[in-house]
């Protein structure tokens, strides 16, 4: 069994890959916005879980919630599932990139990580040269970061299985109840990576336990390196080597 922390695990396809996984006899971690969440959250268990907070809008406690994850010991899968969408570009930038950014540098590097994405990442922009914290993303940029995010990771770190989870159009709060997929369609893929340890995929691009293609955009090696050292210089921490 694996022991896996999974961020925006209070509600939505977080909330379901993480009862799945529990079901299934895993150590799952779940993360929530704040007490009250945490609370909200214990309640949908019929067994003690282990929930952490964390504002991810919030750089410092971004910061401090690694060093919670890392309190805990290593784990095995670690699932950067957070995400907002209707939300200001600043917010977008801070919460679907920074703090994934900041959580992958500063967490103990895990067997594998599973990263989010969307199949609107092909129409993200490209344009990083001007990328701040003030300006932030709109959601289909944020998604293409990180996916190129995920990507770099795999070359730089091979011995961690990366890869990048497109869970469709699913039906929760963030996308839209009227979505045609459901949240077993959208976590299914994710709950296969975390589960089978003799998986040993890296830097692949998943959609409904298929291996997909992605946008050409995503694959620019000097483009991923450029986007690590401006995360780098915007929240002051490096990757580790």
């Amino acid at each position: 069994m694996a022991k896996i922390f999974i961020t925006g695990s209070s509600d939505g396809l977080g909330l379901f890959t993480a009862q799945k996984l529990v079901e299934s006899g895993h150590e799952v971690v779940l993360h929530a916005k704040n007490d009250k969440r945490a609370e909200q959250t214990a309640a949908k268990f019929q067994k003690k879980m282990k929930i952490l907070t964390a504002n991810l809008s919030d750089l410092k406690e971004v910061k401090d919630l690694a060093k919670k994850v890392n309190s805990l010991g290593n784990f095995d899968v670690i699932i950067h599932n957070a995400g907002v969408y209707n939300e200001s570009k600043e917010k977008i930038f801070k919460i679907n990139n920074l703090a994934v950014y900041i959580l992958t540098a500063l967490i103990n590097k895990p067997k594998r990580l599973i990263y989010i994405g969307s199949n609107m990442h092909p129409q993200g922009d490209t344009n990083i040269e001007n990328l701040s914290l003030e300006k932030g993303v709109d959601y289909s940029t944020s998604k293409l970061q990180i996916l190129m995010l995920s990507l770099a990771l795999a070359r730089f770190c091979p011995e961690i299985y990366t890869n990048t989870v497109d869970p469709g159009w699913v039906k929760t709060k963030m996308a839209n109840y009227n979505a045609p997929d459901s949240l077993e369609d959208g976590s299914q893929t994710q709950i296969w990576l975390a589960s089978d340890d003799t998986l040993t995929f890296n830097g692949k691009y998943f959609y409904h336990l298929k291996e997909s293609d992605y946008s050409s955009k995503a694959k620019d090696i000097e483009m991923q390196n450029k986007l690590l050292k401006i995360y780098e210089k915007i929240t002051g921490i490096p990757l580790p080597k």
